[in-house]
């Protein structure tokens, strides 16, 4: 597979004509980075899906990458089926941004998507359209204290929670409940707060149990909805800069997500470079193909 591969996920589902074009569009969306494909996708992009999703009552996986995911799933291959499963794979970090184009791929600074970044989209939705919205994840009370501050400003969803605190094992009690509690409420979203890569394995692990909805794996988004943890200022994040800020508030559990991690990522970003330049010389050729070898000068020099 080439390192800028266009690939669309497909779907046996009849799709809406809006869906169907931006399926399509979507083909020139999803590109191949450090061995791994994503999709530069604005905020507002990932929101037209989810709303399309919603509407077709389809079942629809969108997940994320950044440096940390792509370190967990050289560890954890059991991972990858996660990945194969989405239907949008967002970018969740600026360097990401950044080497996407010294690959010379089509990335904007805008193409950085994160739940913080489209959050209050998001809720301004759910509200307007009643839409039921479960998580499961966090500590104890942080869902509850979350679920109460969205409630009271978005109070047309209705939102349900669960701690992520049990026995995630398939075919545990615990998981057997908490499925079943999902299946009965039947979400239109459904997010999954457990830590990477806790969430994307439970996910695929019960994922052919859950009913029809969109389901997100955010990390500690419920988190900061209740206050528990303080997101970056949006500009920190722009500026690729957020991880500093995380890693001044939790040194002990971030500083090997932060300054070890990622360079372990070397001889994939080499490999993705090179890859790069081969096609720069390609096209280049091909250029020179099409339009001929230079025009010769064929004016004397001299005096």
């Amino acid at each position: 597979m080439a390192d800028a591969s266009l690939i669309s996920p497909t779907t046996e589902r009849r799709t809406s004509p809006r869906a169907a074009y931006r399926k399509r569009r979507r083909r020139r969306e999803r590109v191949h980075m450090f061995g791994q494909l994503v999709d530069l996708v604005k905020p507002e992009e990932v929101l037209h899906h989810v709303q399309d999703a919603v509407a077709e009552g389809r079942k629809s996986l969108v997940a994320n990458h950044n440096l940390h995911s792509l370190y967990l799933i050289q560890k954890h291959p059991e991972m990858r089926p996660f990945y194969d499963k989405a239907e949008m794979i967002e970018v969740d970090s600026t360097p990401m941004i950044w080497f996407s184009r010294a690959l010379g791929l089509h990335s904007r600074g805008f193409h950085r998507c994160t739940y913080l970044d489209w959050r209050d989209h998001f809720w301004s939705v759910a509200n307007r359209k009643g839409w039921r919205v479960m998580s499961v994840g966090g500590e104890p009370g942080v869902g509850e204290e979350a679920a109460r501050r969205l409630g009271a400003r978005y109070p047309r969803a209705e939102i349900r929670t669960r701690h992520g605190f049990f026995d995630a094992t398939p075919g545990s009690a615990d998981n057997a409940e908490i499925v079943a509690e999902i299946q009965a409420f039947k979400p239109h979203i459904l997010f999954v707060g457990m830590g990477m890569p806790r969430q994307e394995l439970w996910t695929l692990a019960v994922y052919d149990a859950l009913p029809d909805c969109v389901i997100f794996s955010v990390g500690a988004a419920f988190d900061y909805e209740a206050g528990t943890q303080t997101p970056a200022p949006r500009w920190m994040g722009r500026a690729g800069v957020e991880w500093a800020y995380r890693l001044v508030q939790n040194p002990r559990r971030l500083f090997t997500r932060y300054c070890v991690e990622p360079w372990a990522l070397i001889p994939l970003a080499i490999r993705d470079l090179r890859a790069a330049r081969r096609r720069m010389i390609g096209k280049q050729a091909r250029r020179t193909e099409d339009f001929g070898a230079p025009p010769v000068d064929n004016f004397p020099r001299g005096g």
